[in-house]
């Protein structure tokens, strides 16, 4: 079995209070997945247009919470749909490529390794694809090839870093960047290891859970 992180059911659980108090505002939850894409767009101007980290970092935090906004009233109203858990997860895929994408083209310093000077854009490009592509990929492909059909085995498919934990990361990155730079890059390049490491404990739980 594929250890699973409790960050999800954390932050289940906030959404669900979120949604309490967030139910009174007359938007849908498809219309708060939607929304939560407009600070992201400016968090990604922030850190890309005008350099700064503390602009870029609150804003992608508010659009995370918007994103759990959303889940939370969908549950809370009773509103959860197929359509709207689908339109979720192509927003999130978005946002965090706005955030990778600011975050290369703010400029980071570069890293050393077996004395090769590494750009970081390149390694947040690894983060783009292993990340939020692959990680994500292995469970859906799965799922479309019906190398696995029940939904609990699917829901069980966790591993190390998945979405919240990976940001959670990068967030704490870009806070203490302004203590010291190299810090977010140590973050990043944690990010895209754990997140390889990810992608294989999945791929070892499609094999050994193969129907």
């Amino acid at each position: 079995m594929v250890a699973k992180s409790g960050f999800p059911e954390l932050a289940e659980r906030i959404g669900i209070k979120l949604g309490v108090a967030f139910s009174r505002i007359p938007l849908t939850p498809n219309q708060w997945t939607l929304l939560s894409l407009v600070p992201a767009l400016l968090g990604f101007v922030a850190l890309a247009y005008y350099h700064e980290m503390g602009w870029g970092l609150a804003l992608f935090l508010i659009s995370g919470l918007m994103d759990a906004i959303d889940g939370g009233v969908a549950r809370v109203t009773g509103s959860v749909s197929n359509f709207g858990a689908y339109l979720d997860g192509m927003m999130d895929r978005f946002v965090e490529a706005l955030l990778l994408g600011g975050l290369m083209l703010f400029g980071l310093p570069e890293v050393v390794f077996a004395g090769y000077a590494v750009p970081m854009w390149q390694l947040l490009v690894l983060l783009l694809f292993f990340g939020t592509c692959m990680v994500s990929f292995a469970r859906a492909y799965a799922d479309h090839r019906k190398a696995l059909t029940d939904e609990k085995k699917l829901r069980k498919m966790g591993g190390v870093l998945e979405r919240a934990e990976r940001l959670g990361l990068i967030f704490l990155g870009m806070l203490l960047w302004h203590a010291y730079p190299l810090y977010l890059d140590a973050a990043i390049i944690l990010a895209v290891i754990l997140s390889v490491f990810t992608l294989v404990q999945r791929m070892w739980f499609v094999a050994s859970n193969a129907e």
